[in-house]
């Protein structure tokens, strides 16, 4: 007997060799003659007649996605259903919104070596798998493993099917229906929200980070700093707050927010810190540590970080450490803290010898972004963060890259129409990494593309002469020089990178720096292990590699280029 309040549908997600279709349609069977499966892949052949590596060959991966849409579509309103996925199907925010919609969505795990001897199998149809197509199909699930990581995790449930048979693994899928299911669809709408990308509530969280070690909201639109109180006390936030903001930031907006935290009940007292990144120092904690102790600050009693990265840094920095850990809120007022530096809880100071070296992973309780406030920057930091939300469509979202290549002018009008879903967007991108991956082990090394030569450009100077972001942008151009050069990119994609930097206004190259200088700094980089620099590298748009077998004299030239007067 089934239970009538179960999901009434089942959506099976996970790479190829991971049983979806024979487990489709044994469970289907389980739960008896009122259901049926489906099968995404056997939809689009219906749809275009070909079969799946004639439609790659002839037509391309793209049309094969249009037409995967279109397969998803087909079961948009499905009842009574288990549907099998396409291993990527799910990498497309359209196909999440209706697969997750009323669905309960199963993750059929396996280990990459199990997924590798399943596909060569005499009984496996490996023709039909083309991005499998190769010598060498474990490298190649390897890199699909790591790289949809972040979003095979958003589902209700995982199986993890390495040691069982399909009937097993259908057998634990139907008592999870049947048991858990109404429990795991009955989530709160914002969890929903976020798991799905739906983006139907533009005055709701952009995104949630639910990480091990705590689950956050971060909203992103006009008019949010005025609604600060209001968001800490829904985060169950109380106490006196203390605002920890840079000079420049303070004087901009800290009556602001003094303001509203005061309405709001917190009692707020703020202390200002000197801005740019070489005042990120222990020094500079060590003030701050002196202020909060004056003031008796508690353990329950809020830090709020406004301002940008450094600040975020540095203030997240001494949250995480005075009376071993205070609740934190981030509230950026760069673009660079809205979609990277404010979302993840890596905070920090850096060392004479290197970039960020002393720090912690300490998540925030609340990420709070005013679109407007970006207005107030400064042409320079303005540019510079756009560095980051490029980045993101890079190594993440090939939707979010045209979109920016072709809404440049308006975008950097600020135009809100424009950007706030650019920025709400970009914030998600982030949030459902480090939701994957908190503590940067796996998917989240994939963050660092551009950072091992913009760290090292950074030390080179002093943190004093290059942005953040300038570095980056600059590391990004370094990095897939080194790609092209290896032969895991083509310089089409190369050049589409370098192209849509240049109409973001971002540097290319910073000439006067030493080489060598670089070089040393890049050898300190938390990214080196046993003495191998690990390079995060793109293979195409979408698809990055991690390798630590780039030449040294490589690396050489192509920094020495970019640096050369």
């Amino acid at each position: 007997m089934t239970n009538r309040h179960a999901p009434r549908r089942i959506v099976l997600i996970g790479l190829p060799g991971s049983g979806k279709t024979s487990v489709a349609r044994l469970l289907a069977r389980r739960l008896g003659n009122s259901w049926s499966h489906g099968d995404t892949d056997d939809q689009v052949m219906k749809l275009d007649g070909r079969s799946i590596p004639d439609i790659f060959s002839e037509s391309g991966e793209d049309a094969f996605r249009r037409l995967e849409q279109q397969a998803v579509a087909e079961y948009d309103r499905r009842e009574h259903i288990v549907i099998s996925t396409g291993g990527g199907a799910v990498l497309d925010p359209v196909n999440r919104r209706r697969l997750w919609q009323n669905g309960l969505v199963i993750f059929l795990k396996a280990r990459p070596e199990t997924l590798a001897e399943r596909v060569n199998s005499p009984n496996s149809q490996a023709e039909a798998r083309p991005l499998l197509a190769g010598d060498d199909p474990l490298t190649r699930l390897q890199e699909l493993a790591r790289r949809r990581a972040p979003t095979y995790d958003l589902a209700d449930w995982t199986i993890q099917t390495d040691a069982l048979f399909p009937d097993q693994v259908a057998e634990e899928a139907f008592h999870v229906h049947q048991r858990l299911g109404e429990q795991l669809l009955g989530r709160s709408n914002r969890d929903r929200a976020w798991r799905t990308d739906d983006q139907s509530t533009p005055d709701g969280p952009a995104a949630w980070v639910n990480a091990s070690t705590g689950s956050y909201p971060v909203y992103t639109a006009s008019g949010e700093l005025d609604r600060l109180a209001e968001r800490m006390r829904e985060a169950g936030l109380k106490g006196r707050a203390t605002v920890v903001a840079d000079v420049r930031v303070a004087a901009l907006y800290g009556e602001q927010v003094l303001g509203s935290l005061r309405e709001g009940g917190f009692d707020p007292e703020l202390i200002t810190i000197p801005s740019g990144e070489e005042n990120k120092h222990l020094g500079t904690i060590s003030d701050v540590y002196d202020r909060l102790l004056e003031r008796k600050s508690e353990r329950g009693d809020p830090v709020v970080a406004l301002g940008g990265g450094v600040a975020t840094d540095m203030a997240g920095f001494a949250a995480a450490t005075y009376l071993r850990g205070v609740p934190l809120v981030h509230v950026p007022t760069s673009l660079l803290g809205m979609v990277d530096a404010a979302i993840g809880g890596k905070v920090g100071v850096d060392h004479a010898r290197g970039k960020n070296l002393i720090g912690a992973f300490y998540q925030p309780c609340l990420v709070l972004a005013d679109v407007d406030v970006l207005r107030s920057l400064p042409s320079r930091d303005l540019t510079a963060g756009w560095a980051e939300v490029i980045k993101h469509a890079l190594i993440m979202d090939a939707a979010l890259l045209q979109n920016l290549e072709q809404h440049t002018k308006e975008i950097l009008k600020l135009d809100g129409a424009a950007v706030t879903p650019v920025l709400r967007r970009s914030a998600r991108l982030k949030a459902n990494v480090v939701s994957a991956d908190e503590r940067e082990s796996g998917a989240r090394m994939t963050l660092n593309y551009g950072h091992t030569i913009g760290h090292g450009i950074e030390a080179a100077t002093s943190f004093s002469a290059v942005l953040h972001g300038e570095a980056v942008a600059i590391g990004m151009q370094g990095a897939a020089e080194i790609a092209v050069r290896i032969g895991i990119l083509s310089a089409d994609v190369a050049e589409r990178q370098r192209r849509v930097l240049q109409q973001f206004g971002l540097p290319l190259r910073w000439p006067g720096v030493n080489a060598d200088a670089v070089i040393e700094a890049m050898s300190l980089d938390k990214k080196v292990s046993a003495k191998k620099q690990r390079w995060v590298l793109l293979s195409d748009v979408g698809r990055t590699v991690t390798r630590d077998d780039v030449p040294a004299e490589l690396v050489r030239e192509v920094v020495a280029g970019l640096v050369a007067p």
